[in-house]
């Protein structure tokens, strides 16, 4: 059986946690700033655990993360 190919793209992105679970950053941090509030870029700093409902196609693109 061949072995199956991570998506180097979605490796670089996510990180597992300790019980299995993967771990994302937050978008729209990047630009446009300045109308942001201080709390909403403050909490756009932190990671979050993706969705339920996205969890079993990213499985299919990281086997082995």
């Amino acid at each position: 059986m061949p072995k199956i190919k991570t998506s180097r793209a979605a490796a670089k992105r996510f990180k597992k946690t300790g019980t299995g679970k993967l771990v994302r950053n937050k978008a729209y941090k990047s630009h446009i700033l300045t109308k942001k509030s201080q709390k909403r870029k403050r909490n756009l700093r932190k990671s979050t655990v993706i969705d339920a409902t996205n969890a079993g196609n990213m499985r299919k693109i990281l086997p082995y993360l």
